[in-house]
């Protein structure tokens, strides 16, 4: 009986899932199209940092915020690969060498691992409509396929941790731009124009990734936060959530 309720309840969630992605990406275009139109910011692949004055406190922290990645990555086997943790990856990450500690996620403190990491907590706590922010980690040799966020309502930032030496073949492009990563600084970027990431070295790269509220007009800023209190509700974030609390639990039970 249990195995037949637990199936069912699969069936449905996965049906959800359909519907909501379906739905989404037939409505994105227009609404990226209006809050493009709404932005107090450019609407290009890169921005200036200095357009966000708040990354300044970033990089000046990045000793304290280093320190505390390379804490984590001393147990780099507690650290779950991002398409264990969100659905909506497990197209792009097919394998294990993209890992991400989230500290926020989707709009959703996890407490349990910002008490880890109080100074890049702490840091964090300035940052103007934090959305998600994590400990992203490329394993050398990795490569993530071309693909685009799903909403203009929110930008990238990247803060550099540990960069591998040869910078020019660990690089991103966005639409037809591409950067490669400098320690201690950040990068910031509209996920939703296409990009892929390459990690084309034997070392490992670890950045920062913090996604915010893009700056909007009124009208904008209605739109783009009742979109994105759908994508809170929506079965791919409750799904990561959970994803986030059993992995959790599996790796308190295994250090207890």
């Amino acid at each position: 009986m249990t195995s037949n309720i637990s199936s069912t309840y699969e069936a449905s969630n996965k049906v959800k899932r359909s519907i909501v992605y379906r739905t989404g990406k037939k409505l994105r275009p227009l609404f990226n199209h209006c809050l493009a139109k709404s932005s107090l910011v450019a609407n290009t692949p890169f921005f200036d940092k200095q357009t966000f004055p708040w990354t300044a406190k970033l990089e000046a922290n990045f000793p304290a915020i280093r320190a505390e990645a390379e804490q984590l990555l001393k147990d780099r086997d507690s650290i779950p690969a991002l398409r264990d943790i969100s659905p909506d990856h497990r197209r792009i990450a097919k394998t294990q060498s993209w890992q991400s500690y989230f500290l926020w996620g989707y709009g959703y403190e996890i407490e349990e691992n910002c008490r880890r990491c109080p100074n890049t907590a702490r840091v964090l706590s300035a940052v103007p409509g934090l959305n998600s922010a994590f400990f992203s980690i490329l394993a050398p040799g990795t490569h993530i396929p071309l693909h685009n966020g799903v909403t203009k309502r929110i930008i990238t930032c990247h803060l550099s941790l540990i960069t591998p030496t040869q910078r020019e073949r660990c690089r991103i492009q966005v639409a037809d731009q591409t950067a490669s990563w400098e320690d201690g600084k950040c990068m910031v970027f509209d996920d939703t124009y296409p990009h892929e990431v390459w990690n084309d070295t034997n070392e490992t790269r670890v950045v920062l990734l913090v996604q915010f509220k893009r700056p909007l007009n009124l009208p904008g800023r209605l739109l783009g936060d009742m979109f994105l209190g759908a994508v809170r509700r929506s079965p791919f974030v409750q799904e990561a959530r959970r994803n986030l609390a059993a992995w959790d639990s599996a790796h308190k039970l295994l250090d207890n």
